[in-house]
């Protein structure tokens, strides 16, 4: 049972609110950006098909004219480079989570940061504003600024992770990282509420507003993180030069380091203390990071990875495709549908703090998730037949995001963290960004290929099939974890009949 709320919450000091801050908002404004993308599909397919052709004007000759701008014959074929799109941009977005999980456990964090929401800003501003002011339209062109914006954005995930977990110890982990890992639905809420004010003047503009505000977060978290609670005392005691927040240098006996869990707990902060300090007192020994293949092996890892591949395939697809489905489907204006979105965004927020809270009074966490898939599996067929009327349409959405977007902020937060910090690599802790990456990874790989799928069922089978489409891969991910589920069972059995036997 956890310690009481104000016991609980006394433990932590300003340094805690602003690492939880800055990291929060830095993914905040990293997922509007991304979310830019789904919620302007409709004005881009519009304007990447020729105007006789997509229904907006009369049919003129002759079509060269008008087609030699533009990248296809008809909405159908732009609808499918969509598709495309998201699974290009997610595939490269594995692929660098696998290595910036790697790179993030052994190079300064803030840095890491940094370089990906700054870098991915700009790739933005490019793919969205600067190629529509220039008239420039290029399939290829867009293929590579897409991967590029994938490889950058993979380094930030992680990362934020992995800083976390620093600050932040097991006890009510799942609780917090509920509540922090609700910053993908923020950003999406968000990024929806920028594109809708200013889509009136263009898709490109809401390209440029999001990529303006990622871009500033950048530059914010670079001079004002703290990466572990050993930074404030290097900071402090002088020991390092390379402190973002101005601390100055004060007696070392009068700072202990601003530890957040037991002392069991406090260990897993000794290596990254070394990795710092190292800097300033050379005959340090460099603790050694576990590598890409341990990380992969540990217990848990690969269960969570592959149900999680799953998980994502369908949250990603809501993600990507439900302002588009809600426009296609009901005909409702884009900026209707784009504010209808948020609240499968909502119910997200919602179920990831709720039971994250649950697994910590618990003491387990699969249980939980397996509860939730499975009644999210019920929650999809109901919103498949979701009736025409907006109201009925928010409440199914923010039921199924509950059931959906809880499980998976929770895989991608709490449980990571849980994984790279268990007893298995006791002495070897500098995993937390490896293994979250292995995870998030194998997670984008799946909701890759699953964009692909996605539009090409619609266009074969209509949406009713995408929808139990999403059934099966929500079952899967229960399949993957299920031995997990069957291990924390018998132990929660076992823990009661123990209690039992004692009373």
């Amino acid at each position: 049972m956890p310690p009481s709320c104000c016991g609980y919450l006394s433990q932590y000091t300003h340094h805690h609110l602003v690492a939880f801050l800055l990291t929060f908002f830095s993914y905040v404004f990293l997922h509007a950006s991304r979310k830019t993308f789904s919620n302007v599909k409709v004005s881009i397919s519009a304007q990447w098909t020729p105007s006789p052709r997509n229904g907006s004007a009369p049919a003129l000759l002759p079509s060269e004219t008008w087609e030699k701008n533009r990248l296809f014959a008809d909405e159908q074929q732009a609808t499918l480079f969509l598709g495309a799109l998201d699974s290009i941009f997610l595939f490269s977005y594995a692929v660098g989570l696998y290595l910036s999980g790697v790179i993030g456990d052994r190079v300064n964090l803030r840095y890491v940061l940094c370089f990906g929401l700054c870098g991915s800003a700009a790739v933005n501003f490019v793919f969205g504003t600067l190629t529509e002011w220039l008239h420039i339209y290029n399939v290829y062109l867009y293929c590579s600024l897409w991967v590029l914006n994938g490889l950058l954005q993979s380094t930030v995930w992680p990362c934020v992770v992995a800083v976390m977990a620093n600050w932040f110890g097991k006890t009510g982990r799942g609780f917090l990282f509920g509540l922090w890992s609700a910053c993908a639905s923020v950003g999406n809420i968000f990024g929806a509420f920028l594109a809708s004010s200013v889509l009136k003047y263009g898709y490109e503009y809401a390209f440029l507003v999001t990529s303006v505000v990622q871009f500033a977060g950048g530059i914010v978290l670079f001079f004002g993180l703290l990466t572990s609670p050993h930074e404030v005392d290097l900071c402090v005691s002088g020991l390092s030069s390379d402190c973002p927040t101005g601390l100055s240098p004060v007696d070392t006996e009068t700072h202990r380091p601003l530890m957040s869990d037991e002392e069991a707990e406090e260990d897993a902060y000794e290596p990254h203390y070394r990795s710092v300090r190292r800097q300033d007192e050379p005959g340090q020994e460099s603790p050694k990071a576990v590598g890409f293949f341990q990380a992969f092996w540990l217990p848990g890892v690969l269960p969570y990875s592959l149900a999680y591949a799953c998980l994502k395939l369908v949250n990603y697809s809501f993600f990507f495709w439900l302002p588009f489905y809600l426009s296609n489907n009901y005909g409702w204006k884009e900026v209707e549908a784009d504010r209808l979105a948020m609240w499968y965004d909502v119910g997200g927020i919602i179920g990831g703090t709720v039971q994250g809270l649950v697994t910590d009074i618990m003491g387990k966490r699969s249980p939980v998730l397996a509860l939730s898939l499975t009644l999210a599996m019920a929650s999809l067929v109901g919103y498949s037949h979701s009736p025409d009327d907006k109201t009925a349409n928010a409440v199914l959405l923010a039921i199924t995001g509950f059931l959906i977007g809880g499980p998976s902020n929770m895989i991608s937060s709490a449980i990571s963290a849980d994984l790279g910090r268990q007893d298995a690599i006791r002495g070897s802790r500098e995993a937390l960004a490896t293994v979250t990456g292995i995870v998030d990874g194998t997670g984008s790989i799946g909701a890759a290929g699953g964009q692909y799928l996605v539009s090409l069922i619609e266009s074969k089978l209509g949406w009713i099939a995408v929808f139990y489409f999403f059934v099966v891969m929500t079952g899967g991910s229960i399949l993957f974890i299920s031995p997990l589920i069957a291990t924390e069972v018998r132990a929660m059995w076992r823990e009661r009949q123990m209690r039992h036997h004692q009373l």
